[in-house]
């Protein structure tokens, strides 16, 4: 069903959004899923490239190891390999992003149930489940971490649970390792409170029941698949939120084989019962935290029918060690949050930005708070620790800094640090943090601490010493006239005054720049005294 007819865009046409924008690159030749898919998208991001270059990778000659071609194309990086890709499938700018989220979660539009669903155009069921080259095993899901993993995993999910109580749905993304063609283990969270799917794990569990039903699904429509990642209030259906994305309902249909509701535009469909008695041993897998989950015991899941359109395509999220395509995912939805909660609910005055800081550490435990320069110093501090305890897993080491500073630019930071942090004054450390995510998780027992930081400026100083923005983009003309190599500006890239300024300075600047110092020096002879030390400071604004 085109988008015309149902009022928003399925994945189909997002790529094809994609494609006309110049963010899809289609690759034709012959690629092992393995071995080589994931590890080619991967360059975009560790290879140097600025995140504008990064590109969705749309894989339509898919291989394994032993020779076996697949039909069905793959795609990585469709979602949010940058921060222009996710505002392509959020149908807005990014810096509109968290309106429309406030928006559609305070106008929330249930869906419209469907008899007749593209997502079940082709059904396997029964034998079609079963032997090599069936079932789960007839999918090209890649190998995320080549030389780490034990299994193909399939990332980008949507994975829908349900309440058994109150029959609220949750939809949540979870990493799921293929083991049979009619078995994977699906991983959710324990941490304290849980994930959503999780939390119904324990409730059916409790109840007495022997599985719990399940469906993950592949390939939603933008505005349903950026559900998943996102964290929205708790018994919030996530498809009444996605229609109050889309402005119109979300098409929903239920499952063949489980009594759940599944997105009638997606790509693919897998059904089946999560057993509540048995745990079976999954990973290892490259995860988002940036290290190598090791084996747990994790959630068996028996397949009861795999759904899909006539010719679908396999997204898969390009994660691991930031910055990824789960990192920026996390990054543009949290960031708008993370400044809502210091302006709105903690009433925090001077607060610019809040950016989460990616390359390396994906839990985005580096939070930076951007203020206004004349911001006091106890609000600053109220939004260091708001910063610090919004979320469990974000903000272990939060920096204040001044409008001037690139929260992207590691550089930059380290200078604030340097020349505006007084580290006896400026420097709190606080205990009992939980360890969130990662390799040291909260269910070892291990705390962790917090490390917050005032790198504003506390007074005016003298400017950056580097040429004005007017002579620097002079000569960034020549540079580019004369086809030197490309430049890639990174702030700071001209001087700009920083309070400690005069207009008397300005003038002198101007003259010594147009070849008329001598005008200068006529003016500091008038000045000349002998009842100073060598050092003494002037300022022409006091004589």
């Amino acid at each position: 069903m085109s988008q015309t007819q149902t009022g928003y865009p399925d994945l189909h046409d997002h790529l094809e959004s994609l494609k006309q924008r110049g963010l899809l690159q289609v690759i034709d030749r012959p690629i092992d899923k393995d071995s080589e898919l994931h590890p080619l998208v991967r360059w975009q991001f560790v290879g140097g490239m600025d995140e504008a270059e990064r590109k969705a990778f749309l894989f339509t000659n898919i291989v394994n190891a032993q020779g076996r071609r697949y039909d069905i194309p793959v795609v990585v990086g469709a979602l949010a390999a940058n921060r222009e890709i996710y505002s392509v499938g959020m149908g807005s700018s990014v810096e509109d992003i968290q309106a429309r989220w406030d928006k559609a979660i305070a106008n929330p539009i249930p869906p419209q149930m469907v008899d007749k669903a593209e997502c079940q155009e082709v059904i396997h069921e029964g034998d079609d489940l079963q032997g090599e080259g069936h079932g789960l095993d007839m999918l090209p899901i890649p190998i995320s971490t080549p030389g780490f993993d034990s299994a193909p995993t399939l990332t980008a999910t949507n994975v829908i649970t349900v309440d058994p109580e109150t029959g609220v749905q949750n939809m949540g993304t979870y990493r799921c390792a293929l083991k049979a063609p009619d078995r994977m283990v699906v991983r959710m969270a324990t941490r304290v409170g849980g994930a959503g799917g999780y939390l119904h794990y324990q409730a059916w569990k409790k109840a007495g029941h022997k599985t719990m039903p399940c469906a993950v699904v592949l390939g939603c429509p933008p505005y349903v698949a950026f559900m998943g990642p996102q964290k929205l209030p708790i018994g919030m259906d996530e498809f009444d939120v996605a229609g109050g994305l889309a402005g119109v309902p979300i098409q929903i249909t239920k499952g063949r084989t489980v009594d759940l509701r599944v997105p009638a535009q997606a790509e693919i469909v897998i059904e089946g019962q999560i057993d509540l008695d048995m745990l079976e041993p999954e990973a290892p897998f490259g995860e988002s935290h940036g290290h190598v989950a090791l084996e747990e015991y994790n959630l068996p899941m028996k397949i009861t029918a795999i759904t899909h359109r006539f010719k679908p395509v396999i997204p898969s999220y390009i994660s691991q060690v930031a910055p990824s395509e789960s990192s920026v995912i996390k990054r543009v939805a949290y960031e708008p949050l993370f400044l809502a909660h210091l302006r709105s609910s903690l009433g925090i005055r001077g607060v610019k930005k809040v950016s989460l800081h990616e390359p390396l550490t994906g839990l985005l435990r580096v939070t930076i708070v951007t203020f206004e320069k004349t911001t006091p110093k106890t609000e600053i501090w109220r939004a260091l620790y708001g910063a610090a305890f919004f979320k469990g897993d974000c903000g272990k080491i939060v920096i204040a800094v001044n409008e001037d500073i690139d929260p992207d630019n590691a550089d930059a930071l380290l200078w604030a640090m340097a020349y505006r942090m007084n580290p006896v004054a400026d420097v709190r450390t606080l205990d009992h943090r939980g360890q969130g995510h990662g390799p040291k998780r909260e269910n070892d027992g291990e705390e962790d601490s917090t490390l917050l930081m005032d790198a504003t400026m506390k007074g005016d100083m003298p400017p950056l010493a580097l040429p004005t923005q007017p002579y620097m983009e002079r000569s960034k003309a020549i540079w580019e006239e004369l086809g030197l190599p490309k430049l890639r500006p990174q702030a700071p890239w001209f001087g700009y005054s920083l309070g400690d300024w005069l207009p008397q300075w300005d003038e002198a600047a101007e003259r010594a720049a147009t070849g008329r110092y001598l005008e200068n020096g006529k003016i500091s002879l008038k000045h000349q005294r002998n009842d100073v030390k060598a050092e003494s400071k002037f300022r022409p604004d006091e004589v």
